[in-house]
């Protein structure tokens, strides 16, 4: 919501603090709804995101003969072959809250819906570009970079002490997600600046959307980039987390799968 608020009604960039101080007093005002807005199409985009995602990722990793462990490639393709599938969810969401600051409620996904018909549903795929982007780095760091640290933490530290699989996982994801932030928020930032903009008017494209958020960033500097991170390292150890759950998910269903038909070789 902070990044939402990263302009006035006019247009102009607002200063960082003065944004962070807007989402906190429509919190205040509207502790409820506010905290709700959007809540309905994350729930569907957080299930839904990782079938097409891990579906196309440990498909293209058995076509290259990559086994459980998926490659950066597989990555690739995961990330820009699901991103269609998955950016509807997220404009949806991001157009609930969008006007939340002028109409003190979230805008009904039925108007969104309309408003997105009239012009054959074009605007649901705005961003989807920065999309890709964000989930190539997701895909990389989340579910190929993070699994590697993860078994080399396992064998340093894991095989060593107590922790278990979970607690690895952890500490992995708390050494990635700094990193996780500074890469994806600028293209999160642009998904913003491409989603919330009314979807009866025209769409901002790739390029406007970056000269936007070099102007807010020669504005404010880097705190105009990395606008209402403040939290965000610590959503992103979560966020790999699950990720990297979600991957020994498909990888054991992919694993009983060759199992039942006999194609599963331990080695």
């Amino acid at each position: 919501m902070v990044q939402q608020y990263a302009k006035d009604l006019s247009g102009k960039p607002v200063d960082p603090r003065i944004a962070s101080a807007e989402a906190k007093a429509v919190f205040k005002a509207h502790p409820v709804s506010a905290s709700l807005s959007g809540v309905g199409p994350r729930l569907v985009g957080v299930g839904f995101k990782r079938i097409p995602k891990f579906g196309i990722l440990l498909g293209f990793s058995f076509f290259l003969g990559e086994g459980e462990n998926p490659g950066f490639a597989a990555a690739t393709a995961a990330s820009i072959l699901s991103a269609p599938f998955i950016n509807p969810i997220r404009m949806i969401e991001k157009q609930q809250r969008a006007f939340f600051k002028q109409t003190g409620a979230q805008k009904p996904i039925m108007e969104i819906l309309k408003e997105s018909a009239a012009a054959k549903f074009a605007p649901l795929f705005r961003g989807t570009i920065p999309l890709m982007g964000h989930s190539l780095a997701s895909a990389c760091l989340g579910l190929v970079g993070q699994p590697r640290l993860q078994r080399y933490i396992q064998k340093e530290v894991g095989d060593k002490t107590s922790l278990g699989r979970a607690a690895t996982g952890l500490v992995a994801s708390s050494v990635v997600s700094p990193i996780y932030v500074v890469v994806t928020n600028p293209l999160s930032r642009l998904e913003v600046i491409m989603q919330t903009h009314s979807i009866k008017g025209e769409s901002i494209t790739v390029v406007a959307a970056v000269k936007e958020m070099m102007h807010d960033m020669a504005s404010f500097g880097l705190r105009g980039v990395f606008r209402g991170q403040g939290i965000g390292i610590a959503k992103a150890v979560i966020s790999l987390s699950l990720f990297h759950e979600g991957r020994h998910f498909m990888q054991d269903v992919f694993r009983n799968y060759n199992i039942k038909h006999g194609h599963y070789d331990p080695n």
